[in-house]
């Protein structure tokens, strides 16, 4: 059984509170900005790779907030190595969603690695996350969302196994300056 991504993104975000989102680049980004705009996500358009690594920047300069990286399957792949890191770094405060519908979903909807087989869950486990999963229900979903706001042993790897689909665009501001002083100053943070 394979999730509907939007509804499922929407799901994990409902009453996110004080929760910060980085969303990778395409889908994931579509996926949060159509979820609910907010001063708290912090939005990738020209970092292929980097959202899970964005955001263990992020957990080790806010340690008091909870930090969510919200990215795809191409994506993670392209930074795969960047688990690692974050598995050595343990931050308490940093969970990564992978949305996995096993394509290459920007570029042609191409079978991934996880389409034949690669399991990121056991990937994150292997590089010492404290906590891995995958969610194919809504019911799963439903208690990734409980989780997230439960304090955590180290870094948090889940996958939500979404059907391979593109829906509508969702696109939030592109112009990365306003993005990344409106986020500054959702933190309190001076602007420029």
């Amino acid at each position: 059984m394979a999730l509907d991504r939007r509804a499922a993104v929407a799901a994990l975000l409902e009453d996110r509170g004080e929760l910060l989102v980085v969303s990778g680049l395409g889908s994931p980004t579509y996926d949060v900005h159509a979820a609910g705009d907010s001063d708290a996500n912090f939005y990738l358009w020209g970092a292929m790779g980097s959202a899970a690594l964005i955001g263990l920047g992020l957990a080790q300069a806010r340690p008091d907030r909870k930090i969510l990286a919200i990215t795809g399957d191409g994506e993670q792949l392209m930074g795969l190595g960047g688990l690692a890191t974050i598995g050595v770094a343990k931050p308490k405060n940093l969970s990564i969603v992978v949305v996995d519908n096993g394509h290459f979903g920007e570029t042609g909807m191409q079978r991934s690695h996880t389409g034949c087989g690669l399991d990121l869950a056991a990937v994150a486990s292997a590089c010492g996350f404290a906590e891995t999963g995958v969610a194919a229900d809504m019911a799963a979903v439903e208690a990734l969302r409980d989780k997230l706001h439960r304090p955590a042993a180290g870094p948090r790897l889940f996958v939500l196994k979404v059907k391979p689909e593109n829906p509508p665009r969702s696109l939030p501001p592109r112009d990365a300056v306003f993005l990344k002083n409106r986020f500054r100053a959702h933190l309190g943070l001076p602007v420029s």
